[in-house]
């Protein structure tokens, strides 16, 4: 693709790389990875605030399954300092991004805010790789349960948890579809509204022929030890027993720095991209949560990457003289 290397700019010098990777998640690791070994020069911007860090393990990725995901994320990082090419700036985010037009072919500019490294980037190419910004319910103590015993993906946790007595709590219109994905599980299920109007009377009466209980009082408080969930305890001091559960949070994509850019969203604000991650604007693709309706697992998020950086090196072949 270009040399030198991302690394290479003297003090005070915009580096242009081949490809900006905003976001050091499984998408963004894996794209910057397999963009390394196509020789493409590569500069990864990691805020170090992953939307998983409160979770002890992660599940159902092949070879590493049960392994806490910052240690797939320092096992990644590891296995990109083998690449020169590639450059993974840490606790370092990115301010804002703009399109550009420059003689060295840049498309982008990002400006950058961290400890350390180049205060801007001009890039040919750049993926969005961000993620997930989560708002959990407002229900005490549900931040000492999280990721412990309280959990929000069921493909992802429910394992573990099944055939116990488990809580599913939410304030979302979805609610009733995922206490019957969750209900494969368990036969002993609970859906706490927290007194939001978010499960009809014709969801809750299907949900009640299954053997799945709908209550709709507020919650007062979780109960429980050492992160081991007990039970649920609501406004009028009754305690629902529980052995473990999940939430459904609020998803907001973490994508303020395109502001400056037109490029397409969906309803619920996530980046519209095709089935190679191409987004509507020439140059700018899209990977992992940020491009997707709800959150995924590692293993998918960390395929899309791969595939987007496929994509991205065919495309940088078509503007960009290869080696």
């Amino acid at each position: 693709m270009t040399d030198p290397a991302p690394g290479g700019a003297e003090s005070g010098e915009t580096p242009v790389v081949d490809v900006l990777v905003i976001g050091g998640g499984p998408a963004g690791l894996s794209a910057a990875l397999n963009l390394g070994r196509a020789r493409a020069t590569v500069v990864v911007v990691d805020a170090d605030r992953p939307r998983n860090a409160a979770t002890l393990r992660s599940h159902g990725f092949l070879t590493r399954d049960g392994v806490p995901p910052q240690e797939l994320r320092r096992l990644a990082r590891e296995e990109l300092a083998a690449y020169p090419n590639v450059q993974v700036l840490v606790r370092t985010k990115v301010a804002s991004l703009e399109e550009t037009a420059g003689a060295d072919g840049a498309r982008f500019a990002a400006v950058l805010e961290g400890r350390k490294g180049p205060a801007s980037v001009h890039a040919r190419s750049v993926l969005v790789a961000t993620g997930l910004r989560e708002t959990l319910p407002d229900v005490p103590g549900i931040r000492g349960f999280y990721g412990m015993s309280v959990f929000s993906c069921a493909a992802c946790d429910a394992w573990e948890l099944q055939d116990r007595p488990l809580a599913l709590i939410g304030e979302t219109g979805d609610l009733a579809a995922r206490a019957r994905l969750i209900a494969r599980w368990t036969h002993s299920l609970t859906v706490f509204t927290n007194g939001a109007d978010t499960v009809d009377t014709a969801d809750e009466a299907e949900l009640a022929a299954s053997g799945v209980r709908v209550e709709r009082e507020s919650i007062a408080d979780l109960e429980g030890d050492r992160g081991a969930i007990t039970g649920v305890r609501l406004a009028s001091g009754a305690v629902v027993p529980v052995e473990g559960g999940f939430v459904r949070p609020v998803w907001t994509p973490a994508l303020e720095f395109l502001a400056g850019l037109d490029a397409s969203r969906d309803e619920h604000g996530h980046l519209v991209v095709d089935r190679s991650g191409r987004t509507s604007i020439p140059g700018l693709y899209g990977a992992g949560d940020a491009a997707a309706p709800g959150p995924q697992q590692l293993i998918v998020a960390a395929g899309q990457g791969a595939r987007s950086a496929a994509v991205i090196v065919h495309d940088l072949v078509g503007v960009v003289t290869a080696h």
